[in-house]
């Protein structure tokens, strides 16, 4: 009789494992389900960004061909700012958020946040999107403007601020 019991038991057990085997295989279904589609939109935003991001280079674009930041005769930058915005003008070719990051001393969320500010100030900064990385530039126009009017109102001690107490000593 007992023997009867435990293999009514040990039936009912496997029943119940069965199905909850089941249910773990169903939902592991649609985790899967729900991952490729995730990923599907992450790709379909993945390109969206890379087509928003050409688009403003576009406008970016537009604007320095029509002359866009000429408007502005004097913008003034804090330390951060010139740390950015010198890094980006002594360069030749596009740079990312973490190249300036390096070569300006400051963290990679603080040259998003001063070069979105530089581009506030009127500054243009153009973005291209290369291989899941955006690339930063000052424009060669804008560089020739600076060089010619002084719109930043850079002096030799925004490129070399050591130099200044070693003539003042």
């Amino acid at each position: 009789m007992e023997k009867r019991g435990f293999t009514e038991v040990d039936t009912k057990l496997k029943v119940a494992f069965a199905k909850v085997k089941q249910d773990f295989i169903e939902h592991l279904s649609a985790i899967n389900e729900n991952t490729s589609e995730i990923q599907a939109l992450y790709d379909y935003l993945y390109s969206l960004d890379a087509k928003i991001e050409k688009i403003s280079q576009r406008v970016e674009s537009i604007q320095m061909s029509l002359g866009v930041f000429e408007e502005k005769k004097s913008i003034t930058l804090n330390s951060q700012e010139k740390q950015i915005f010198l890094t980006l003008y002594t360069e030749e070719s596009p740079i990312s958020h973490q190249e300036v990051a390096l070569r300006s001393g400051l963290s990679e969320p603080e040259v998003r946040e001063f070069s979105m500010s530089l581009t506030q100030k009127g500054i243009p900064i153009l973005k291209s999107f290369c291989l899941g990385e955006t690339k930063l530039k000052i424009p060669q126009q804008f560089k020739e403007k600076q060089a010619k009017e002084n719109i930043i109102n850079l002096s030799l001690d925004s490129f070399f601020p050591q130099q200044k107490s070693l003539i003042n000593d």
